[in-house]
Formats: structure tokens, sequence, C-alpha cells
């Protein structure tokens, strides 16, 4: 269960602060529709690549589909990335996207995106 809600957490919200919207695939990641999310993401990708919120969910989907190692260099490259904003989780929480990162790196080395047992908002 401590699972899931951590999961539920880190999928962003659409709305940002201090940075216009991106494209992140939300509504597909909380139905559990994998493979529309990382398709998503990357087709809407241009202009804002870089944008930790992207990177983050395009992150947890690459994880759901058992790529961890591309998951891994996504939440990398949101810990890393000059911007930094704070994002809005599903659970309506605000973090800082570096800490949101760090989390899900956590979460990816314990196995966490592994479980089939996804909450949605």
């Amino acid at each position: 269960m401590a699972v899931t809600a951590l999961i539920a957490s880190l999928l962003m919200a659409q709305a940002t602060v201090e940075a216009p919207a991106v494209e992140v695939a939300y509504d597909e990641l909380t139905s559990g529709d994998t493979a529309a999310a990382i398709a998503k993401i990357e087709r809407e990708a241009e202009g804002d690549a870089d944008h930790p919120a992207r990177l983050i969910n395009l992150g947890i989907a690459y994880a759901r589909a058992g790529r961890a190692e591309d998951a891994r260099a996504m939440f990398k490259a949101a810990v890393r990335s000059e911007q930094r904003y704070r994002l809005e989780t599903a659970s309506g929480d605000w973090m800082d996207s570096r800490d949101l990162a760090r989390r899900a790196l956590a979460m990816l080395d314990q196995g966490a995106f592994a479980s089939t047992q996804f909450a949605s908002r």
C-alpha cells in the first residue's frame, strides 16, 4: 500500500509553478496506459525535452515498461537539470523537481515500479 501511494505521488499533474505547461501524459499514466504515455511524451517533447516534469514522467513510464536503465537516465537528468521547479503531484502535494527525481531513483533501486498495483487520482 505504501509503495502504491508513493508511486501515485510521483505522477505529475499538468500544472507547474513558474513554468509553462508541458506534456507529461498525466492521463495516460494515471490510467495505466504506459505505452501511450511513452509515445505521447516522446512525440510532444520538442522545445521542452529537458523539462524536469517531462523527464520524471517519462522515467516513470520507462520504469513501468521494464526499461530500468532508460528510467534511471531520465531521473538522473531531472536531478542534474539546470531547470528547477515546484511540481504538483497527483496527490496534490508540491515538491521540488530534484527531490521528486531523487525519490523516483530510490524507488527504482527498490524495485517499486515492478509492482502491478498503481493508484490513480
